[in-house]
């Protein structure tokens, strides 16, 4: 698993209109191939008046799988500048249908190029592009005379933390950086004298803003 990549938060669209003609960029997160052309499927019936549906998807943590169509534009003016727009911005996992609806005027080669980066971009910024860095749930028990100490330890380093029980003991979920687990294990031991115990769990992705 690679420790960091960029894709979007949830389903987005935005609207840009250019010469009378409409193009609606719909954006999505994706996990698979099938769930790519289940979207674009999906926008495709949703938008069966539209004079194109055009789109292009990028799917796996190298990138393995890129197709992208044109849709009845003519070749090169649609799919590959929404393509180009998703590598430009380093996303992954992601899959973009840019629909236009004409508006009577012709744009030309070079005006379908610049107006399906256009709705690609729009629709992208609508979705919310974020990281996702990849951390190790690590649970750690302690009484609660130590709880006050690490509570303002986490605090001080903006620890990802998750949730916290109130039993006997204080349990507490942390998510620390996968590539500083280790290191989080033994800074635990060293802050409580070895007195918490510490369950590590499953690497998970977890989002984060870009700023």
């Amino acid at each position: 698993m690679i420790h960091q990549f960029k894709t979007v938060l949830a389903y987005g669209a935005s609207e840009i209109v250019i010469k009378k003609s409409r193009f609606i960029g719909h954006v999505k997160p994706i996990q698979s191939e099938e769930e790519a052309a289940a979207f674009i499927e999906m926008i495709k019936k949703e938008h069966t008046s539209a004079a194109h549906n055009c789109s292009a998807y990028v799917v796996g943590e190298r990138d393995q799988i890129q197709k992208h169509s044109d849709d009845g534009e003519p070749s090169g003016t649609a799919g590959k500048p929404i393509m180009e727009v998703i590598k430009h911005q380093g996303l992954k996992n992601v899959a973009v249908v840019v629909t236009r609806y004409f508006g009577g005027i012709l744009l030309g080669a070079g005006g379908l190029i610049r107006a399906y980066t256009d709705g690609a971009v729009a629709g992208i910024a609508a979705a919310v592009p974020i990281h996702k860095v990849l951390h190790r749930k690590i649970v750690v028990e302690v009484d609660y005379t130590w709880y006050g100490k690490l509570e303002n330890e986490f605090r001080n380093h903006s620890l990802m933390l998750g949730e916290t029980l109130f039993t006997d003991k204080v349990t507490v979920a942390c998510f620390p950086l996968e590539a500083d687990a280790e290191a989080f294990i033994q800074w635990m031991l060293d802050l409580t004298l070895g007195q918490c115990v510490l369950t590590a769990g499953e690497s998970e992705y977890r989002n984060h803003k870009i700023v």
